[in-house]
């Protein structure tokens, strides 16, 4: 089934459909994000790769919904609409809040007709690593001091009273799921694993994100990028580069095994 013909539900987006593209790569946003903060990529990877980004409920255009909060509910219904789509392979990169529940979207994956090139982690630990924050607990003013340590938001945003009013929700929502998410330690998927961190991400410790290599069975590598936990927003060209080149290693990989 092609993109087109699926794309009528509220989970995925296609910015730039590219019916003649050889793969996908669904993007899966972090805690407070929206399909939209994956535009640029589907902009600079089409025609070759066709981007489809998820959009969870509770921003944008499904403001009107209750956010999820939890990283295996939203897991659920991704994988369920990815299930679909049969005709080409597909690669999941998550950032952040989005790496895990692109793990979980994997391991749901795993055993259906969905061919699953491989997982990019961005900018977090790995999955059974527990993240003991208690940002969701916080009052609005704490949540928002968090949004600013971490960079990437659009300071912008931070002057207009009404437009907080509207992401604050989504934001506790996505936080709260993240709070609860745990897996165990011996979790593993199949495909190729690689791992995306900033080098001065107050987040992810390198350690923690080499500890990736344990959730998987198949290859693993790490890169680090100058930055912070949003290193992706000031290396946007150098990290779309490393997303082509995986997707299309792991593209030549899967063709040789046919």
């Amino acid at each position: 089934m092609s993109s087109a013909a699926h794309l009528t539900g509220l989970w995925l987006r296609s910015f730039h459909p590219s019916p003649k593209a050889t793969a996908r790569l669904v993007c899966l946003p972090h805690a407070g994000g929206s399909a939209s903060y994956f535009f640029p990529v589907s902009k600079a990877l089409s025609p070759d790769v066709e981007v489809l980004a998820v959009q969870y409920p509770g921003r944008q255009d499904r403001r009107g919904e209750p956010c999820l909060e939890s990283v295996d509910e939203l897991a659920d219904h991704v994988a369920r609409d990815l299930g679909a789509l049969t005709d080409r392979p597909l690669a999941l990169f998550g950032h952040s809040m989005g790496a895990s529940v692109a793990f979980e979207v994997a391991r749901r994956l795993a055993g259906t007709d969905v061919p699953l090139l491989g997982l990019i982690a961005s900018g977090r630990s790995a999955p059974s690593s527990t993240w003991g924050a208690d940002v969701h607990l916080r009052d609005d003013a704490g949540i928002l001091r968090e949004l600013r340590e971490l960079s990437g938001t659009d300071a912008r945003l931070f002057d207009d009273e009404e437009l907080l009013r509207m992401i604050l929700p989504a934001v506790r929502g996505d936080y709260t799921a993240v709070a609860r998410y745990r897996c165990a330690p011996g979790v593993r998927i199949a495909c190729p694993v690689s791992v995306l961190v900033g080098d001065a991400d107050p987040q992810v410790p390198p350690a923690q994100a080499e500890r990736w290599r344990d959730h998987t069975d198949g290859a693993f590598d790490l890169r680090v990028f100058p930055g912070g936990h949003f290193y992706l927003n000031e290396r946007a060209d150098e990290v779309t580069a490393a997303i082509a080149d995986r997707v299309a290693r792991w593209s030549a990989a899967a063709a040789r095994t046919v």
